[in-house]
């Protein structure tokens, strides 16, 4: 019994390394020394990875210059295991309208919030929204009347996420504040997002980003919650495999192009890569501002100064993009409701920014 219990183990285990080096279009795989990473830091961070008490860490995905240099999964989780992604998926929604952009659906970021609803079809549309522009929305500076951390506001998500459509009552919530001055973590500003692309495409977002990304990127298993009304939940509720979670970030670093393929606008995307704003203030003490519905951040290795920026998910979901190094690094963990994942996914990165200045 104990021989046959090491032969499937065994087995197991080969048929693991295979999935995880089977070749994937547009992504070739290479060793982390051969992309510049030093090869003993490397084994050192997957062998920390490897001995993490909590067994809520999933994977871990590096692509540098458009080649995997590291696919690794933990704790029962492989490639093809969707996972929530949660806030991250605000990012991913930013990353959607330069899409919407490049279609035509959407002139330019002053454009107002109020100039893409038909008042006939949402008679209860507050005036203010005259007043909110997308680079409002996108900078989480709208100046409206909603807060993540505060339930009591009325735009606070638990006011409407269970409503069968949501849309009508978010266009009904008012200002607090004038817009652009205050920064306020709130998913009103990622949903009304969403809810533009929606409106103006007549599709959900879950439904155009299959169409216009996940299909030419293959992403073909996914789950992003949408409502009764087919409104997608475009500030989370994005469930996607690691790998899939790592070539969005690639398509970010890639300024919207896929192959030879230009899938949102490129002007956008150069804005959304070094959009910086410090309204954000002390929020997060691993940011050092935000934009786009991005976080932005920059770190310090002897004389080499990394300046990246990061969508980040409840439970340790980051994807990270490093422009000047064309990096990506995916990170998923299930660690939901804590404040440690995130602190270790900041520990992770920097070993993968030391193992590759080391080499420098």
């Amino acid at each position: 019994m104990k021989r046959k219990f090491l032969i499937l183990f065994l087995l197991s285990l080969s048929f693991s390394t295979y999935a995880q080096m089977k070749a994937i279009p547009n992504l070739p795989a290479i060793s982390p020394e051969d992309a510049g990473f030093n090869k003993d830091s490397i084994n050192a961070l997957n062998d920390t990875l490897s001995k993490f008490r909590q067994r809520d860490y999933r994977g871990l995905i590096v692509i540098k210059d458009n080649k995997i240099v590291l696919e690794n999964y933990y704790n029962t989780f492989w490639r093809n295991h969707i996972h929530d992604i949660r806030s991250a998926g605000k990012s991913i929604t930013a990353l959607l309208l330069g899409v919407a952009i490049k279609d035509g659906l959407v002139q330019n970021l002053d454009q107002d919030v109020y100039s893409f609803f038909p008042k006939e079809k949402y008679p209860s549309m507050h005036e203010d929204y005259k007043k909110v522009k997308l680079i409002h929305l996108l900078n989480m500076v709208s100046g409206l009347d909603a807060d993540s951390d505060n339930p009591e506001t009325p735009g606070s998500e638990g006011k409407w996420v269970a409503k069968d459509e949501w849309v009508s009552y978010l266009l009904s919530i008012p200002l607090s504040s004038k817009p652009g001055e205050k920064w306020v973590y709130a998913d009103i500003n990622a949903v009304l997002i969403g809810a533009i692309i929606e409106e103006k495409s007549g599709m959900s977002l879950r439904d155009y980003a299959r169409q216009k990304v996940f299909d030419p990127l293959e992403i073909k298993e996914f789950y992003w919650y949408t409502n009764a009304a087919n409104q997608t939940g475009a500030a989370g509720n994005l469930y996607i495999s690691t790998l899939d979670f790592a070539k969005l970030g690639l398509l970010v670093a890639n300024k919207g192009k896929w192959g030879d393929r230009q899938l949102a606008d490129y002007n956008y995307m150069n804005r959304l890569l070094v959009e910086h704003s410090t309204a954000i203030g002390d929020y997060n003490p691993l940011a050092d501002g935000y934009g786009m519905l991005w976080y932005r951040s920059k770190r310090k290795f002897g004389t080499k100064e990394v300046n990246y920026l990061w969508a980040s998910g409840n439970g340790g979901n980051h994807l990270v993009v490093v422009p000047e190094e064309k990096m990506v690094i995916a990170m998923t963990s299930g660690a939901y409701g804590n404040w440690y994942p995130h602190t270790r996914a900041y520990f992770i990165l920097g070993k993968v920014f030391q193992a590759l200045a080391e080499n420098h």
